[in-house]
Order: structure tokens, then sequence, then C-alpha cells
């Protein structure tokens, strides 16, 4: 139960001010600030003013909530045994509009308190009831403070009339003073505001004209690398399929000198090649003419093709290149030359930097719908540092290996960028000394929503030597 402070008996129109008085008493002695007891002073003074004119009289009860509530608060009473308050519910949606100000009074006491509540009936009168959380600096109020502050309270002065005027006058004073402070502060905040609104907005116009630029210079780039990249495709065609014709001996048999010139020349063509096709495969994804062609098929199809490509490329006996065999995978219906592309990256990149040891490719089941290929080797590894940088383009880590095992460095961005266009994603573990473990994850059925997929007839196939 809250404990009781006090009473105010409403019987004369002095009371009125007595009430009023006695609300800022209790409520300093509470601890709330001056801005909160002007709150309550003239809440309470309305409900006050409400009982005497239209019920004749009334009382005004102070209480404190009890020491185990939780937020504690002060609470004030006002009711009266009068006419009750007709229309109440329009009174108290604003609508009602009375010649004696009916309603202004109990509308702005709910604006000022915490809670409202009013029951209010014909024959049963009114009765209203408001409060307001106890302020931190209140303490534990037990009943023996509320008797020592009621006691306190009563012992005080009662104003006059005029006085309690005068101290609402100074009340109003301080409260459009905070108002006026308050008012300066929001306009300074609001010029701020203005202010960076304007930087916001000029940053925004310097960011469009660089992403317009940025797209232009992408266009470009993605324009140049496709222009070059089919200007070379013929004369290389031509010295590819030249060496070899004349390595097959089709013209007559050749020196030792001129067998090896000959090797050289048709490794160096496969490179370029390489290249060429790597970058027109990037130019093609970063202009947005994707080439997806799904057809079902199996993993074991996939490493029984990638056992018969790298088998002769094995670099020497001390590294041994195993597939595991693949059991229990579903079949996928993706683009599996995409997929293949990126198989054959990392298999190539694990045989040039494992001395020895073993490249170990296997599958298996993740997530719902899924199936996630790693290759796995002991290979130098790579530093945590560099992880990050052999996923950009034309990068490469130095190492001795690294003058043996040329590259163009794009096999493992492009390998991200076609995990992405399959709908899935890379990831890797690498330990210097240790090896790496390159991992791809990708959907078993290719998402329609990152691709456009086109018959074969009309993707642009990949240059060949």
């Amino acid at each position: 139960m809250p404990i009781p402070l006090l009473t105010v008996d409403l019987r004369h129109e002095a009371d009125i001010v007595l009430a009023r008085l006695r609300t800022r008493q209790v409520a300093e002695r509470l601890g709330y600030d001056a801005l909160d007891q002007t709150r309550w002073a003239t809440a309470v003074s309305e409900l006050a003013r409400n009982a005497f004119e239209y019920a004749g009289g009334g009382h005004v009860e102070f209480m404190v909530d009890e020491p185990s509530a939780s937020p504690r608060r002060m609470i004030v009473t006002v009711r009266d045994e009068g006419p009750g308050i007709p229309n109440l519910q329009a009174v108290l949606d604003g609508s009602y509009r009375s010649p004696h100000g009916m309603g202004a009074g109990l509308l702005g006491a709910r604006r000022l308190s915490e809670r409202f509540t009013i029951d209010s009936a014909p024959g049963r009168g009114t009765r209203v009831v408001i409060d307001r959380r106890l302020p931190p600096r209140a303490g534990p109020f037990t009943a023996d403070d509320a008797a020592r502050l009621a006691e306190f309270v009563m012992r005080q002065e009662a104003a006059s009339p005029i006085g309690e005027l005068q101290a609402q006058n100074r009340e109003l004073a301080r409260a459009l003073d905070l108002l006026q402070t308050r008012t300066a502060d929001v306009e300074r905040l609001n010029a701020e505001l203005e202010e960076t609104n304007r930087g916001v907005v000029a940053l925004y116009a310097e960011l469009d004209d660089r992403a317009k630029d940025l797209k232009q210079l992408s266009e470009t780039k993605s324009r140049f690398l496709s222009d070059v990249g089919h200007e070379l495709r013929t004369p290389l065609a031509s010295i590819a399929n030249l060496s070899r014709l004349l390595l097959d001996r089709v013209d007559g048999d050749l020196t030792p000198e001129q067998e090896h010139q000959l090797t050289l020349i048709r490794r160096s063509a496969d490179s370029v090649i390489e290249l060429v096709n790597d970058l027109l495969d990037l130019a093609k994804i970063e202009s947005g003419i994707v080439t997806l062609r799904p057809t079902e098929f199996t993993v074991a199809e996939v490493f029984a093709a990638l056992r018969g490509m790298f088998r002769p490329l094995v670099p020497s006996e001390s590294v041994v290149l195993v597939f595991d065999e693949p059991t229990g995978l579903p079949s996928l219906h993706t683009d599996e030359g995409r997929l293949s592309q990126i198989l054959r990256n990392f298999i190539s990149n694990a045989l040039k930097f494992t001395e020895r040891g073993e490249v170990r490719v296997r599958a298996d089941v993740v997530g719902d719908g899924a199936i996630r290929f790693l290759v796995r080797d002991t290979g130098i590894g790579i530093a945590p540092e560099d992880q990050e940088h052999i996923f950009r383009e034309f990068t490469q880590v130095e190492h001795r290996l690294q003058k043996r095992a040329k590259g163009t460095g794009l096999g493992l961005p492009l390998s991200r960028r076609l995990a992405e266009l399959l709908g899935g994603e890379i990831t890797m573990e690498s330990t210097p000394g240790e090896g790496s473990t390159f991992a791809v994850t990708i959907p078993t059925t290719a998402p329609e929503a990152n691709g456009r997929a086109v018959p074969a007839d009309r993707a642009t196939p990949r240059m060949s030597a």
C-alpha cells in the first residue's frame, strides 16, 4: 500500500493556493528539481481548481509508493463528490468545447504528469490520480520519513494568495528562461544540422561523381581487355598451331636445338593464351556479360576429367596427386565448365608450389543443398599477411618457386569471381611451411539471380591451344 503523506481539504478558494503550495513543498522535500516542482504544482492546482469550481470542494491526498515498488512514485489524488464530468471522453480527446473552459485543466494536468487516470460518473463524483517517478536522490523513503515530511510541511506558514502568486510568477519566469535557453540550443543545433546536411549533400554529390568515374573507368577497362584479347586470339592461335605442327614433324625432322626452341615458343604461346582467356573472362564478368551454361553432372565426372588432365602435369615423383572417391554426394545442376575452371586453378597452383608430399582433392556436403570442394597440399604455404593479397589481380607472392612456376596472377581473382557467379564462395587456410587448403562451396543448383544462362552455341568459348 502507498504511504500517505498529508491531505488538503478544498473548502475555500484560498485552499487552491494552499494545495499548490503544499505540492511544491512536498516535491521539493522529495528531491524533485525546480522544473518538476513547477510541473507538480501546476497540475495539482488545476485539478484542485476544477474540483472547487465544478464540485464545490474536495480533497487533495499526497502519497508515496511503498518501499517494494519499482520504480517508486509520488502519487497525488484529487477527489470530489460533485455531479461528475459529462462528455468525459470528448474532454480528454480535446474535442469538447465549453464556454466555461471545462477540460483545459484536465488536459493540462495530463500533459504535466507521467501517468494520469480519471474516474468520473454522475452521482459518484470525480477521482483523478497523477503520479511521477521519485528522483534518485529521494533515497529509501519509509513511513517514518513520511511522518517527518508531513510534520515539516505542516509547520510551514501558509502563503497568502498574493505571495503564492508571486512565487508562481517566479516559477513561470524560471520556466520561460529555461525555455528560452533550450530554444537557443535547438536553434544552434538546427544550424549545425543544416551545415552538416550541406556537407553530406556535397559529399554525396562527390561520391556520385566518383561512382560515375569509376563506372566509366571499369567499362573502359573491360572494353580494352575485351578488344585486346580478341585481337590477340588469332595470332596466338596461329603461333600455337604452327608450333604444334612443327613439333609433330609434319614438315620434316627437327634438330634438337630446333625442337628446344619450338618447345619454348609453344610454352610461351600457351602462357599468353592462358592470360588472354583469363582477361576475357574477367572482362565479361565485370561488364555483366555472364555466360552460365548449367548442365546435370556428378562430382565423380568432374574428378575423372581433372584426373586425366593433370596426370601428365605432376612435376615429379615426389609429389602425388590424389582424388578422394566421392561417395553419397548429390548430382549438381550448374556450370560444369566454370566449376572445373576454379578447381583447375586450385590444383595447378598446388602442384606448382608443392615440392614433395601430396595434393589431395575431395568433396563433401555442407549445409542445405551445397557441396564443398577442397584442394589440400603440403607445399610452401602462404603467410597470413599475404593471404588476402593473392586474390588481387596480377598479384603474386615472392618466393623462390615463383621464378620456376610462372603465372599470370589472375587465377585466384578469377576463381573468386566465378565462385560468386555460381552462388558460392572461396575460403582458404594456410600455414607457411606446412601447406594450404583452398575450398570452394557452391549450391547444387545454380542460382538464376546471379547470372544469365545462355545456350552453348551462343556462349563465347575459351581459346585453346
